[in-house]
């Protein structure tokens, strides 16, 4: 029997009960595929190498699912929104894919996602985008990441309560749609804070030189510095700005960094002082975060970053869907994601019905001087964790 036919009978089956006796041991032979998109290439490669780690981790620990192989495949996005979608359509067309974990930006995230939402599979990604769970929002599609409104909301609101005396902000932007997201929710902030916000330049995602707008940063003399680009665009700007000596002038935030592979980059002499927006942080003490930890040193000699730990988690929830529902259908499977709570790498987690949201927390940490450092990736503090997101009735989200 050809492989896509016996596919097809597997998923339109369901369980082994159904099928007939003679196909039985071929389809328990059968892998069950899942594939992971990540940016293998491409501006965000960096990233997509750490995310492909997690998965894998999370992977390694199912070799079989509902009693078949466990296979993974990766889908590079390249970081291009139109190449995902064509490299996921192919999958579904001619592999029969159904289980999607991970992409980088949420232009492809949001591309991609409907495509998986036609062909009945299930999608769980960490991108930023508010319309993930919002506007765009469907039944196949799951999220773990907080959104730019929860990011944005737990790194400015306790910077103005511990800064009072800083009332003017200005904002560097990437000019695509999660940029926009977080530049729309900051200035909602400053707003309902009475903060000024004093200007915002916008750059392109292929830009890499920001004294341009460092200058202008500069000349409009604000009390804190707001990086709202992500990956290299913001280490580079980053780096820049600690050369223009921007340090020394005002405060800086980053308010959605990639977490420890992005510190260890920069250094302790980059990131001292600067307050850092993350998803996630190694030293977090909650039990799933501690075995994570254990698990990815074992596996590769260096403690998870936030590419590892998101695409892990998001990996490891969804095959636990599939084993809770003890089938292979996409619907199916939605359904038992919805209202799942579960241990995560933040504490206890637990996924939204109305929207696909995971409620975790969000971090803002602290650069540390090199001279309070207990180890090499001890570079940041925590200093304060919470959760902020948009009430279901308000995302726009109208699930289909």
């Amino acid at each position: 029997m050809q492989r896509r036919t016996l596919l097809k009978a597997g998923l339109a089956l369901g369980s082994l009960g159904c099928i007939p006796a003679g196909m039985r041991l071929a389809y328990a032979e059968e892998p069950i595929t899942f594939y992971g998109l990540k940016s293998m290439s491409g501006a965000f490669a960096s990233y997509g190498k750490y995310a492909d780690m997690g998965s894998r981790l999370a992977i390694s620990e199912h070799p079989q699912l509902l009693g078949r192989p466990l296979k993974y495949k990766v889908i590079d996005t390249e970081g291009n929104a139109g190449k995902a979608v064509r490299k996921v359509q192919e999958a579904i067309g001619q592999d029969q894919a159904r289980f999607f974990q991970g992409c980088t930006l949420s232009s492809s995230a949001l591309a991609v996602s409907k495509e998986i939402h036609k062909a009945g599979g299930v999608f769980m990604t960490p991108v930023g985008a508010d319309e993930i769970t919002g506007k765009d929002c469907n039944s196949s599609t799951f999220r773990w990441s907080v959104p730019t409104y929860g990011a944005i909301r737990e790194t400015l609101v306790p910077m103005i309560r511990q800064l009072p005396a800083a009332k003017r902000w200005y904002t560097i932007t990437p000019q695509y749609v999660f940029g926009d997201a977080l530049l729309e929710n900051a200035r909602k902030v400053f707003q309902e804070f009475g903060v000024e916000h004093i200007g915002n330049s916008y750059h392109s995602l292929q830009e890499q030189e920001f004294s341009g707008y460092l200058t202008n940063a500069i000349a409009a003399k604000p009390d804190v510095l707001v990086l709202l680009n992500f990956g290299s665009q913001s280490s580079n700007a980053l780096r820049q700005a600690v050369n223009f000596g921007i340090k020394e002038r005002m405060k800086v935030l980053l308010v959605w960094s990639a977490g420890l592979d992005q510190f260890q980059e920069l250094g302790s002499d980059v990131l001292e002082g600067v307050y850092l927006g993350a998803q996630y942080w190694h030293q977090v003490d909650t039990p799933l975060n501690k075995a994570l930890v254990k698990a990815t040193q074992a596996a590769y000699g260096i403690n998870p970053n936030y590419p590892l730990a998101a695409d892990y988690i998001g990996t490891r929830v969804m095959l636990e869907a599939i084993i809770k529902t003890g089938s292979l259908d996409g619907v199916a499977i939605a359904k038992t994601l919805q209202g799942m709570s579960f241990q995560g790498p933040t504490g206890d987690e637990v996924i939204r019905p109305g929207d696909h949201q995971v409620m975790k927390d969000y971090y803002l940490l602290r650069g540390k001087p090199q001279a309070q450092m207990r180890d090499e990736d001890d570079l940041a503090e925590v200093i304060s964790a919470g959760r902020s997101f948009i009430d279901v009735a308000n995302t726009g989200c109208a699930l289909a």
